[in-house]
Parts: C-alpha cells; structure tokens; sequence
C-alpha cells in the first residue's frame, strides 16, 4: 500500500462530496503518472488555499478516462474509484504547520518554499513514513475535532494557479498565473431568455449613464445600429463621430472595437474609462484587446472594466491570471476590475434621479478587483 498526494481546492472538494464521494480525479497530463496507483492505496487530500489536510481515500479500482461532470472547474478525466476513509471539513483539517519537523520534506527550520513543493501537484506519491504520519494525524482529527477559523477567500481559491518567474523586457518579476485547459476558451453561444439582461442592453445603460454625467461617449460604428428597447446605441447623447488622433493609427484601431469609452468633456477629450461587454463571448478576447491598446499605449491612464453577468467572475479571475496578462511590467488585473450586471443595475436603479451628480471613481465601488497572488498561498 502506498500513498499519493491528493490536491483540492475548498469548490472541489465540496463538488467531490456532493458527487458522492466515489470518485476523483486528475488532469489528463498525469495520466502517465496515475499508472503507479493501485487498488488499496490512499489518497492523502490536502485542500490548498487553508493548507490543510482533510481526508483518507482508499483506492478501490484502476485508472480510467472520464469526463462526465463532476467539477464545475474543470473536467480532471484521469480518475480513480475510491471509498472514503475520513472526511473532515475544512474547519476540523489539520494545518500542514503542525507537521514541522515530523515529516521528511518539512524539516524543523524550513520555510514555506520548501515544503510547498510537496503539496503543489497531485498525483505525488509520498514516503511510507510520511504517508503514515498524516494518515495517523487525520484519524486522530476525526475523533478528536478541533475547530479552526477558515479565510473564505481561501476556500473559493482557482485549482488552477501557479507560481512564476517572468521577464518582461529587461525585469525579471515573480508572478501568479493561469494557464486555462482547452474548456475554458471556447464561447458560450447559449441564446438569451425573453426578459434577460443582453449585450446590447448593457452597452446602452453604460453609453446613457456616462452622457447624463456629462461625458463624451463611444461605440463601435459596427454596433450604433443596435436596439434596446426602442432606443439606438447611435443615438446616445454625445456619441463622438471619431476619436481623438494623438494615440496612433494603430492604438486608434484597437480603441475603436471597445464596445463602451467614456472621454472627458474637455478639449483634449482623454479616456476616462473603457468597457468590455462579455455577454456570451470569450471573456478572453474583451481582455486581449484591453492588453493590446496598453501594449500600444504602456503610460495610457485608464480605468478599465470587464462587464458581465455575475456568474461570469470565476471565467474573468482564470482568464486575466493567464500568463500573458499577469507578466507584464504592470499586470492588467491591477488595472482591469469586473463589473457584474446585477450591481450595476441595481447601482442605477438606485441614482435614477441622480444620475448626473455622479462621477466615473463611483464605479470602483461596485466593480471587484482581482489578484491572483491572493488567492495562491499552498
């Protein structure tokens, strides 16, 4: 019998319970490192984010392929039957601290970096000896609980960030990435509900809401056509027929397909904010057109915006982790927030009648910043 390290995240390890607690999983790339595990080895589950261990699962079949839904994350087809030993909540898991100095990969002076290694990919088979040591200490939880406070922040953490070292230019910075699965790019082109929240709508209320505060407005010529109840996104009050030229041809062209700028009533009519509407197309996209213009215009000072219904967060936090975005000098996520559409609604449902004392900074209250070296803390 031997023993294999077992990653969860908080979602995951409620999602493995929920499903019954008969099956888990790993990404396809291990498939090959999944051949070593038998029948009648455990898994030692580890919940990443708390630190914490938090259950015994014995191995009862082989290997196989499956990807029928289990996580809503992502698939993890390489997957083993396994009956459950023990299974603690998170706030009875053991803190991976009080093993210094009782197992092989975490001596008494170490740091974190050292022992974190142990705990950052699964399937990692483990010594017998460690193996023993945590299994022992897990039992010893479920008899003799011992509650724990748990940051729930670190409970809704991604499965999927990582740890780098990045050179942008002649820089070298430290990093916190994504790298989304092939699931994760695709466009979801589910039809809209009669009385749903649309694209267009959305576009509209912010091109209204930045006119009533007495900004200039903009929107691709491609979408003026657009309707929403009754109303054309071309005939929104102080839609500028063409952008100011001081950024380039190239900066120009890109600026022209963001669906929503809000520009300064002033002469030099600077960008005060810049929206991407992602309404059922790839969060991705809205966000590579952001980074373009900042690759184009590196000192442009602009508030940018990723806007979309509320269950489309955990898409925008994988995709603006992803390598690309988070190793630039400044990373976009410290620059792009999300703005869901329920807060944004409510927010205007709210000011009707005061719409136009408001001003752009009113955004940040509602809108939610993103970093995902918060969330990746092994």
């Amino acid at each position: 019998m031997n023993y294999w390290l077992d990653l969860f995240t908080g979602t995951t390890w409620h999602e493995f319970q929920a499903a019954g607690g008969r099956v888990t999983g790993f990404r396809e790339h291990n498939w090959k490192r999944a051949s070593g595990i038998r029948p009648g080895d455990i898994f030692l589950s580890y919940l990443v984010g708390v630190k914490r261990w938090v259950g015994l699962l014995e191995v009862t079949g082989n290997r196989y392929r499956d990807d029928s839904p289990v996580w809503g994350e992502e698939v993890f087809p390489v997957r083993f039957p396994v009956q459950p030993l023990v299974i603690l909540p998170a706030e009875h898991g053991i803190p991976m601290s009080e093993f210094r100095g009782k197992l092989s990969f975490y001596a008494s002076d170490d740091s974190t970096s050292k022992w974190s290694g142990w705990v950052r990919s699964s399937p990692t088979k483990y010594r017998q000896g460690d193996g023993d040591t945590i299994a022992k200490a897990i039992r010893l939880a479920e008899s003799n609980p011992v509650t724990r406070p748990v940051d729930p922040r670190q409970l809704t953490r991604s499965s999927n960030l990582y740890k780098l070292k990045a050179q942008p230019g002649e820089e070298r910075v430290e990093a916190v990435v994504s790298v989304p699965t092939d699931d994760d790019n695709g466009f979801d082109e589910s039809p809209t509900l009669s009385g749903e929240v649309t694209h267009t709508e959305i576009q509209w209320r912010l091109l209204d809401l930045g006119a009533q505060m007495g900004l200039r407005v903009w929107a691709p010529k491609s979408d003026r056509g657009r309707i929403w109840d009754n109303k054309k996104i071309g005939d929104v009050p102080g839609m500028l027929d063409s952008l100011p030229v001081q950024f380039g041809p190239a900066a120009n062209k890109t600026i022209e397909s963001i669906d929503v700028l809000w520009l300064s009533g002033q002469a030099d009519q600077a960008i005060d904010a810049a929206f991407e509407v992602e309404h059922t197309t790839s969060v991705y996209s809205g966000l590579l057109r952001l980074s373009d213009l900042l690759t184009l215009q590196p000192n442009l000072k602009v508030k940018f915006y990723l806007v979309g219904p509320d269950d489309r967060l955990s898409k925008f936090k994988r995709e603006i982790a992803r390598p690309t975005f988070s190793t630039r000098k400044t990373p976009l996520h410290s620059l792009c927030r999300f703005l869901p559409y329920s807060a944004l609604c409510k927010q205007l449902e709210e000011a009707r009648n005061l719409v136009q004392f408001l001003r752009p900074e009113f955004l940040d209250e509602i809108a939610e910043g993103y970093d995902p070296a918060d969330e990746l803390d092994a």
